[in-house]
């Protein structure tokens, strides 16, 4: 081979080399972005759930039966009073310690594990709301031995400025499954750096670094993990590169210690899919450059076979090449088709990571204030008692809490309670809640009652939202029509059962149900809507083993129909 082909084969080599490593630093830029964006999410639903009870304790200490009890009441009363405010806010236990740190009244008390009788004075956050401030803490139950969340504050009474002290304990498990579920390696440490909460039970009670030994005694001391070794989690982080490699496996990494109490969260993403795409992409250009270089020997034996008055030999070798030559533009047609559909997903990719910021700041913004909101109607139950309006209240902010958390389905699965359900009940409590978009719209709603109940295996709440969003679509659909008509109906046929919903407006405009369900792809006028309507109905539908179809109406307007198979929904349960 003379010099000329072997350099021309060197710098081939290394354009593949550096073509790779372009790519693949372009690709695991876009996994570090989208990596990022559902660190934020979580970690706003780590705050969240931190400051979501921070209210509790303040209104607990203002309660007139805790103070009679520190004076000398009947404990048995406050027992059965905090036992039903832990059922009612979701707590794990409520408690009420006097000035020595024994517990003298507790939610908990009918249980083998009650804190009644138990002395918690070596806890920090008692001593610390002894000393006037909010007790935080997290730590293994020195009782049960069930790691959670401590929130405490000092009860003044009219006799004494701090009389005891009523503490909370909040279960965080809830956020480890959550993370478990999706698949995801998340940790979240102390300001010891002391895992506490982990996808992977088995990091957790690992320490990030060394431990002071004072911390260590101080650990002890508060029993904070029982006997756990605190041993150091197999890990080491590259922070200039955005890399650790945990358990011998290399992430990217990413962290953010922004939190409450000075606790860190760390987010661990795999770089398989930016490889993957760097491959491809210099397997697609290496392609394109052999096609090239092909081409120019195929030109070059032309030249020869020219030379040689075209003999047959030529012309057989020729004919051989031209068949390799379609092979390898068949080849690169198919590569191209590949390296459009890659694209196809990261711009895919892009839409939803910008849904999951979306999702992440109105979950952020609505957290602090529904939380409120549930903590402002206990303390009117505990000043008056529960009421009708109270209770409607309540259930009102329920709903507000399960729609907010709709928007986390693009992370991560929910935990949403399945059940068999009336879907004429679902239709009429959808119907109740567009009632003020019906009248604004002037539209005539029919609902078509089947003479039988038709029941399907799902969650009612998830449900719900599909007929909501489907209604209202149909209402906007209508509103500058002049016939303003929607029609529901359901029934069973072919062994599956559906619902539909159909208008008179303006139809589909020749869109597909896949670009309909697009993110952010919406008809309404800007600022009527994100387009994210029929995105999160798919997905509900797909949840339940179903399926969402769209289609024209023959006499004008369109159907949305929900179909769902009784096997796909029992394996979607």
């Amino acid at each position: 081979m003379s010099l000329p082909r072997v350099l021309s084969v060197l710098v081939f080599i290394l354009c593949a080399v550096g073509s790779f490593w372009g790519s693949y630093l372009y690709f695991n830029a876009q996994e570090l972005e989208a990596a990022a964006a559902r660190l934020t999410l979580y970690r706003s639903t780590v705050e969240a759930e931190l400051r979501n009870f921070s209210h509790m304790p303040f209104l607990l200490s203002q309660d007139p039966v805790v103070m009679e009890t520190l004076e000398g009441g009947d404990s048995a009363r406050l027992n059965h009073r905090l036992a039903r405010f832990a059922q009612s806010a979701g707590i794990d236990a409520i408690y009420l310690m006097d000035q020595e740190g024994l517990t003298i009244s507790a939610s908990n008390a009918q249980l083998p594990s009650s804190f009644l009788g138990q002395n918690y004075a070596f806890r920090p956050y008692f001593q610390a709301a002894l000393r006037g401030q909010l007790g935080e803490f997290y730590g293994v139950g020195a009782t049960t031995g069930e790691p959670g969340y401590f929130l405490a504050m000092a009860v003044q009474t009219p006799t004494r400025q701090y009389g005891g002290v009523i503490a909370i304990k909040v279960d965080l498990s809830v956020l480890q499954e959550s993370w478990e579920a999706a698949g995801e390696r998340i940790i979240l440490s102390n300001a010891d750096g002391v895992v506490i909460l982990a996808s992977n039970p088995e990091w957790l009670y690992r320490s990030l670094g060394p431990i002071p030994e004072e911390r260590r005694d101080r650990i002890i001391e508060t029993r904070q993990f029982s006997n756990e070794p605190l041993a150091p989690l197999d890990w080491s982080p590259d922070l200039q590169r955005q890399t650790a490699t945990l358990d011998g496996q290399r992430y990217l990494y990413l962290s953010s210690a922004d939190l409450p109490n000075s606790w860190s969260l760390h987010f661990f993403a795999g770089d398989g899919q930016a490889t993957a795409r760097a491959w491809l992409t210099t397997g697609t250009l290496v392609m394109l450059g052999a096609v090239i270089f092909i081409f120019f020997q195929l030109r070059h034996v032309r030249q020869i076979g020219d030379a040689l008055t075209q003999s047959e030999q030529k012309e057989a070798e020729l004919r051989m090449a031209n068949d390799r030559l379609a092979v390898e533009i068949e080849d690169r047609r198919l590569a191209e088709k590949n390296l459009k559909k890659t694209q196809d997903d990261l711009e895919r990719a892009g839409r939803l990571a910008a849904l999951g910021q979306l999702a992440s700041s109105v979950t952020h913004e609505l957290g602090q204030p529904i939380a409120a909101m549930r903590n402002q109607l206990a303390a009117a139950e505990m000043g008056t008692g529960a009421s009708v309006l109270t209770t409607k209240m309540q259930g009102l902010v329920a709903r507000m809490e399960d729609i907010t958390r709709q928007l986390k389905f693009f992370s991560r699965k929910g935990r949403d309670q399945f059940e068999s359900v009336d879907l004429s009940e679902v239709i009429d409590a959808a119907l109740e809640l567009v009632e003020p978009s019906i009248g604004a719209v002037a539209a005539e709603v029919h609902f078509v009652r089947p003479s039988e109940a038709i029941e399907l295996y799902g969650n009612r709440m998830r449900l719900e939202q599909v007929v909501t969003n489907l209604v209202r679509n149909a209402l906007d659909a209508v509103e500058g029509s002049g016939k303003r008509q929607v029609e529901i109906r359901l029934g069973q046929e072919d062994g599956k059962t559906w619902f539909e919903v159909a208008d008179t407006g303006h139809g589909l405009d020749g869109k597909t149900m896949n670009d309909l369900r697009e993110p952010f792809a919406t008809t309404r006028e800007s600022g009527k809507g994100m387009g994210l309507g029929l995105t999160i109905s798919a997905g509900i539908v797909a949840d339940h083993g179903g399926i969402l179809t769209a289609r024209e109406r023959a006499e004008g307007g369109a159907i949305f129909r929900a179909s769902f198979d009784p096997q796909q929904e029992s394996n979607a349960a």
